[in-house]
């Protein structure tokens, strides 16, 4: 039987274990926190599950006088200004930790009656491949006792952790990076987030509408940097728009807790104080100490993996999957990569993984959604393609629900019509990128969506409304 050793039980590593498993491996999942790893633990499944409450005080707050409906209380009529609704922040974070905690015994659940063995440690490879192909992996238990397996093949999925800048050391109670903010009790009153990228964005925007003052440090022109430029305008228009104080270009040096506040001072020496200050400035693969360069694997300048497009590492037997590679910080991307990875090593058909391919999501409010090539990709004439973006504004499902931000952008290319790629900024964008992921992956054309059938009203008949124009004028050019 086919020896797999997984270290690491992310999304990467538990999908790989359960595909190893099915195809008839021995599988052994090696890991020290608890299967899920960051996505569920500490990342994705508690922000998303915060964001969830920050959305409905948002919908609340911002349509609920224009929907016409009122909220009778016992508000003196001279504070009638104050917020009608509030949020318990203990409460919303041991909702958090609860379904973290219980999607992760899910998800151990899934895997142990696949069949695969979960080891609790820290797993290292150990030496080059021997002569018969196999691989030693050495597990540390937290008691200091070690464990030696052997396998046929290795997957390295070891996640990442919270970048840190030295002289802003996050202490748990007033500075915090993004897994520790689920142990507040009390909503900061002024909050600091540093960082203007996608885990930055989304808390900000989310501590927000919770009801904290929050000022965003960017050191980029923007917020959302690496996203379409019209979706980051249109988020960071909405953050302003809502009371955020959002600072672009200015970098913070430092972070330190003055009494019960917190000053951050930036590169140009203002200082900024709040009560409570988040560091949201990127992450650090987990590859050190783990033996990797020393067994044949190739890590790059920032310590991340180097991968194929099967999950190949430079070692023959070791594969690597998820935010280790620095590829996509997606759990749908470190999932398929694990998947891969298995289907390769242990001979199923496989297709190699294509970025294109992928959709990601921001899930600030509104969402930002993207697929495919981005507005980027043609500006620097990387792709050719037409671009047709149509506001919200003008959707009448939109007009229903009171949505006044948003647009939906789709590329093609010309002559053809293929779609290679959308962005949608709208609430549930999570949802709506889909029909045009679909397009992007199936080569389907502007004609075949526009000719589709859409419910009337609805938020997703922007999208065949889009295609119409883009096939509209792809006959007017003569294509």
């Amino acid at each position: 039987m086919t020896r797999i050793v997984i270290i690491g039980g992310g999304p990467g590593g538990y999908e790989a274990a359960l595909v190893a498993a099915q195809l008839g491996a021995e599988v052994t999942v090696v890991d020290c926190d608890g299967l899920g790893g960051a996505s569920v633990l500490t990342d994705c499944v508690p922000s998303k599950t915060l964001i969830a409450t920050a959305e409905v005080m948002t919908t609340f707050d911002s349509s609920h006088e224009e929907l016409g409906i009122i909220v009778a209380d016992d508000t003196p009529h001279i504070e009638q200004a104050a917020r009608i609704v509030g949020v318990d922040l203990g409460k919303v974070n041991r909702r958090v930790k609860r379904l973290a905690l219980a999607q992760s015994h899910d998800i151990t659940a899934s895997v142990t009656r696949a069949g695969a063995r979960v080891v609790r440690g820290r797993g290292r490879l150990e030496g080059q491949q021997a002569s018969d192909g196999s691989r030693q992996v050495v597990v540390r238990a937290a008691d200091g006792s070690e464990e030696h397996l052997t396998a046929d093949a290795v997957l390295i999925a070891t996640g990442g952790h919270p970048r840190e800048i030295p002289d802003a050391q996050p202490d748990g109670e007033r500075i915090l990076n993004w897994t520790q903010v689920y142990d507040l009790d009390e909503l900061p009153e002024e909050l600091i987030v540093v960082g203007s990228g996608v885990t930055g964005a989304e808390f900000a925007g989310a501590y927000q509408a919770l009801g904290s003052r929050v000022t965003l440090v960017s050191s980029r022109d923007r917020v959302l940097p690496g996203e379409d430029p019209d979706a980051a305008a249109v988020l960071e228009d909405v953050f302003r728009r809502r009371g955020m104080n959002v600072m672009a270009r200015s970098r913070a040096a430092s972070a330190k807790r003055v009494g019960d506040r917190v000053e951050v001072t930036l590169a140009d020496g203002r200082v900024i104080s709040g009560s409570h200050c988040l560091m949201a400035v990127g992450a650090i693969p987990n590859t050190a100490g783990m033996g990797l360069e020393e067994a044949g694997v190739r890590l790059t300048d920032s310590g991340h993996v180097k991968t194929d497009k099967v999950s190949r590492t430079s070692a023959p037997g070791v594969y690597a999957a998820g935010d280790v590679t620095g590829v996509f910080a997606l759990a749908s991307v470190a999932a398929m990569q694990g998947r891969i990875a298995m289907y390769h090593f242990l001979g199923d058909a496989v297709t190699p993984l294509d970025l294109k391919a992928v959709s990601a999501n921001v899930f600030t409010d509104p969402e930002i959604a993207t697929v495919g090539y981005t507005q980027a990709d043609v500006d620097s004439g990387r792709i050719d393609a037409r671009v047709v973006k149509l506001p919200l504004l003008r959707n009448p499902r939109a007009k229903m629900q009171g949505i006044r931000d948003g647009f939906v952008k789709i590329f093609c290319r010309p002559g053809t019509g293929i779609v290679v790629g959308g962005c949608v900024v709208a609430p549930r964008a999570s949802e709506l990128i889909h029909p045009i992921s679909l397009a992007v992956d199936n080569n389907l054309t502007v004609e075949q969506i526009a000719n589709a059938f859409t419910v009337y009203p609805s938020l997703s008949g922007s999208i065949a409304e889009v295609a119409r124009q883009l096939h509209t004028r792809k006959t007017e050019d003569g294509a």
